[in-house]
């Protein structure tokens, strides 16, 4: 839950907003589904549904967050066109093409993306969550066992099931609204940026670096965008052996940014800031204790950020301190000649899995 001095800033009406940066791909042919299911961290299924999903490298860090899209022919690919250290994604979907029955070409210029939050559509295939937990930290999404698919099955519409309240996505053609034009609101897409940032749902190549991030760090597991049960695909070794033997140390998670020792009810909605910035923690010096513990290692990242709150990439140890109030979390930003001290506050979305439930 947001603290309460921002939940002003939620929209709770029904609201419409462009999403901007995004790049659609048309994939298409008879082994459509095949090829994708091949690349993909999440498994595609004939017949072609839409869906949330993940491109890793093969060292298993990711590539693109994608959406697919199911047509009559195959699949639009959605995702974020900013370049990056990644591959462009169509040259790389065409490397892995070989023999193959599959066409794909660049649609960008045909369609245009927006979402949707606020109105009773937009959250009535919503259901409660439950979650498989592995000894590593990985969180799985469990969907109710129901007939229903749980992204959707209208076409050019996805249900955002990355996060409770995320409403939908839909994909119409250049230069048109979607049918709710009419009754939503239409808002900037920096008012979907905040409804992101307020979800915890990080997006695109500022939250999730490409050829940097790794998939659980970025809660592309607990977003739905990872199956660790599917057999072969591109970044399966190193993500798998992750889930069963490794530890997850950091999350991406929604922070306030204010003044060090600044109340967070007397925070300014008007300040802005880059995306990756360093956040240091520090021991917070306690006069019931008489000798520190110690330094605490590593950093975070301020990723995506507006109206004084963010998305950052913290180690889950410096998350705790900090709910404890033993430890501050704080970034520089330079000014001219001189620099000032911001802090960042984290918290747990709502619909967070909590802590893993202790085995007897």
């Amino acid at each position: 839950m947001p603290p309460p001095i921002l939940q002003k800033l939620l929209r709770l009406t029904p609201t419409l907003a462009p999403i901007p940066n995004r790049g659609v791909l048309s994939i298409s042919g008879s082994q459509s589904t095949e090829f994708m299911n091949g690349l993909l961290a999440t498994s595609v299924r004939e017949p072609p549904k839409s869906q949330f999903s993940t491109l890793l490298h093969a060292q298993g860090r990711v590539m693109y967050d994608i959406f697919l899209y199911a047509t009559t022919t195959g699949y639009l690919l959605e995702y974020d066109s900013r370049a990056s250290e990644a591959t462009p994604l169509l040259s790389y979907l065409k490397r892995h093409v070989l023999r193959s029955k599959v066409k794909m070409r660049n649609v960008t210029e045909e369609y245009d993306l927006w979402a949707a939050w606020g109105s009773p559509k937009d959250h009535v295939w919503e259901t409660k969550r439950h979650w498989n937990w592995a000894h590593s930290g990985a969180v799985e999404p469990v969907w109710n066992d129901t007939n229903e698919w749980q992204w959707g099955t209208a076409e050019g519409i996805i249900n955002d099931r990355r996060a409770v309240g995320m409403g939908r996505r839909i994909l119409v053609k250049k230069g048109d609204r979607p049918q709710d034009s009419s009754s939503h609101d239409i808002v900037s897409s920096d008012e979907y940026l905040l409804h992101r940032i307020l979800h915890g749902v990080p997006e695109g190549i500022t939250d999730i670096p490409p050829m940097h991030a790794f998939p659980m760090d970025s809660n592309l597991d607990v977003m739905g965008g990872v199956d660790f049960r599917k057999g072969c695909y591109v970044g399966q070794e190193l993500t798998v052996r992750t889930y069963h033997t490794g530890v997850i140390r950091k999350r991406i998670l929604p922070v306030v940014i204010h003044r060090p020792n600044q109340p967070i009810e007397d925070v300014s909605f008007s300040t802005a800031f880059d995306s990756n910035i360093d956040i240091k923690p520090s021991l917070i010096q306690r006069p019931d204790v008489d000798k520190p513990g110690p330094r605490p290692r590593g950093t975070g990242k301020l990723l995506s950020s507006h109206k004084a709150v963010g998305l950052a990439l913290l180690r889950l140890e410096h998350v705790a301190g900090a709910r404890k109030g033993d430890i501050s979390l704080e970034f520089q930003v330079s000014e001219g000649d001189q620099s000032s001290s911001w802090a960042v506050s984290p918290w747990f979305p709502d619909w967070w899995p909590g802590d893993p439930p202790t085995s007897t």
